[in-house]
């Protein structure tokens, strides 16, 4: 078994690390063409993942394209319906697992295609043996994945990139650090000031750190920049959609877990007791989650070479 098909098995026993809440695994394959409206120029098809629409005059982008062409097709469909006579498609990518990029074949000839370099990289190194690893979780899974052959993207970018959609709409697109992955991008639509943050910052999610390419001092610090983007809405890409203040929810959670992880280590207490110790802590202090099993993430805390003692 390779490094990828063994972290994301154990990243599948997990009832809800990185998964979304409120939607059953069994659920989730194939998306809907029901959409919510998040702020004036966004809206959200909800799924595994969540898949932002972004309505401008003369372009639409589309950040994420559920797990395949199938998926990738039906988001398309969605955004005629929003936005019927703009001639620019674009699409980018929260990071590089299937259900966020396997989809692009689905899309439109023309679609621009723009994601940052580093998750370009990972998807380069890794994509398709986590393609193979969901190929073989159920039937319909390799069914959805069957085939699929991803393009290069039409743009990278190392930092930023901004794209004008018409009507005052911008998108920033920004890769501002490592957090669930190391090449984990956002996307802050102005004038909304509507973050759709990936994986970055959830709802009622425990954090999960993907292989070892990023760590949770990482995170801490994406997560220290987004702050300072004041944003007023949150979309994330597997839990439910809120307000500004799920940036500060999410600094103080990963920040708590890390400090208490990091006080057990210091004590010589092993990873296992210290898993126990926060899980039950997170139980009683979030007894309306879903899921409150922070044990991969206290294991990134312990091997984080950020502090190695």
């Amino acid at each position: 078994m390779n490094k990828i098909s063994a972290v994301f098995l154990s990243f599948l026993a997990l009832p809800a690390a990185g998964r979304p809440p409120h939607v059953p695994y069994s659920d989730m394959p194939i998306l809907s063409t029901n959409v919510t409206k998040v702020s004036d120029h966004v809206w959200e098809i909800t799924g595994f993942p969540n898949v932002a629409i972004v309505v401008g005059t003369n372009a639409v982008l589309v950040v994420d394209t559920g797990m395949g062409p199938t998926n990738g097709a039906t988001v398309a469909r969605v955004v005629a319906t929003l936005a019927p006579k703009n001639s620019k498609l674009f699409l980018t990518t929260t990071h590089y697992h299937p259900e966020h990029v396997a989809g692009e074949p689905g899309f439109p000839p023309g679609t621009i295609l723009i994601r940052n370099a580093v998750q370009q990289r990972e998807l380069d190194k890794d994509g398709q043996a986590i393609t193979d690893v969901f190929r073989s979780i159920s039937e319909e899974d390799k069914k959805l994945l069957a085939g699929v052959v991803l393009r290069v993207p039409d743009i990278t970018f190392d930092q930023e990139v901004s794209i004008d959609l018409g009507g005052g709409v911008k998108a920033r697109l920004l890769w501002l650090g490592g957090a669930h992955t190391a090449g984990d991008e956002l996307t802050l639509v102005e004038p909304d000031h509507t973050l759709i943050s990936g994986d970055v910052v959830q709802n009622k999610t425990i954090p999960y750190i993907f292989g070892h390419d990023s760590t949770p001092t990482e995170w801490l610090s994406t997560l220290d920049k987004v702050a300072k983007l004041n944003v007023s809405h949150v979309l994330p890409d597997h839990s439910a959609p809120g307000d500004g203040s799920l940036v500060g929810l999410e600094r103080e959670l990963v920040g708590g877990i890390r400090t208490r992880a990091l006080s057990l280590k210091r004590q010589g207490i092993s990873v296992d007791a210290t898993q126990r110790n926060i899980n039950a802590a997170l139980k009683q202090q979030h007894p309306d989650w879903p899921e409150t099993d922070a044990s991969e993430f206290v294991k990134s805390i312990y091997a984080d070479p950020a502090d190695p003692r």
